[in-house]
C-alpha cells in the first residue's frame, strides 16, 4: 500500500478529481439507465432489479480498475472519509473529492434521463422510508467499507473491483434498501423519476444510515484486521 500513496501523490490533484467526478459519473449513469431500461423492457419489478444489478456489478469493475490507479477510485463520500481517517488520503482533499463525486453523481443522472428522452432533472416521488429501509442501508454500507478495509490491510487492494461489485451485487437483493450505500449515489438518484429514484424528502435518514453504516464497518475492521496494511 506504500506504494499506492506514493502514486497517489505524484498524480496531480486536478486529475484525481477529474477521475472521481468521471468515475461517480459514470456509475449513476449505468444505475439510472439501466433502471430506465429494465423499466421499458419488463414490467416485472424483479426482472428490473436483476437488470439493474448486473449492469451496476459491471460498471462498478470496470470504472474502479479503470480510476484505482489515478485517484483511488472513491466514487463516494464515506469511502472517502474512511480513506482519510486512514491516512491515506490528505484531510484537505477530502471536501474536493466529494464535491466532484456529487457533481458527477448529479450529472450521471442528467446524462441517463437525456439519453432516454426525460426530463433532464426529474426530482423523483420514490418514497424509501422507515426503520427497516435505513437499516437496510447501515447494513449495506457497513459491509461495503469493511470489504474494502479488509482487503486493503490484507495487502489485496487488486481485487477490491471484483469484490466491491460483488458485495453490491449481493446486497442489491438482501437488504431491504437494494444498497445505495454511497450519499453522492443517493443524490443523483433523488434526481430521475424511475426505477432506480429516490425522494429527495427520503435522503436525510438515508444519509443517516449510511454514515452509521461506515462508522460500524470501520469499527468491525478495526478489530477483524488490526491497523496492518
Amino acid at each position: 500500500m506504500r506504494y499506492r500513496r506514493d502514486l497517489l501523490l505524484k498524480i496531480g490533484f486536478s486529475r484525481r478529481l477529474i477521475a472521481e467526478f468521471v468515475g461517480t459519473w459514470g456509475l449513476v449513469m449505468v444505475v439510472v439507465g439501466s433502471g430506465i431500461m429494465g423499466e421499458r423492457l419488463s414490467d416485472d419489478v424483479g426482472v428490473q432489479l436483476l437488470a439493474n444489478t448486473l449492469a451496476t456489478a459491471a460498471g462498478l469493475v470496470v470504472l474502479i480498475s479503470l480510476f484505482a490507479p489515478i485517484s483511488g477510485a472513491h466514487f463516494n463520500p464515506l469511502v472517502s472519509a474512511v480513506q482519510a481517517v486512514k491516512c491515506r488520503l490528505s484531510r484537505t482533499h477530502v471536501g474536493p473529492y466529494v464535491v466532484a463525486q456529487v457533481l458527477g453523481a448529479c450529472a450521471g443522472a442528467m446524462t441517463a434521463n437525456a439519453m432516454f428522452g426525460l426530463s433532464v432533472v426529474d426530482a423523483s416521488s420514490k418514497a424509501r422510508e422507515g426503520g427497516p429501509i435505513i437499516a437496510g442501508e447501515v447494513v449495506a454500507t457497513a459491509v461495503l467499507v469493511l470489504v474494502i478495509e479488509g482487503f486493503i490491510r490484507g495487502g489485496r487492494a487488486q481485487s477490491l473491483p471484483m469484490m466491491v461489485a460483488a458485495w453490491i451485487t449481493a446486497a442489491y437483493w438482501c437488504t431491504s434498501s437494494t444498497s445505495f450505500a454511497n450519499p453522492a449515489v443517493s443524490i443523483g438518484r433523488s434526481m430521475t423519476e424511475s426505477f432506480a429514484g429516490i425522494s429527495p424528502e427520503s435522503l436525510p435518514m438515508f444519509f443517516v444510515g449510511q454514515v452509521a453504516g461506515a462508522m460500524a464497518g470501520l469499527v468491525v475492521a478495526h478489530l477483524a484486521f488490526g491497523d496492518q496494511e
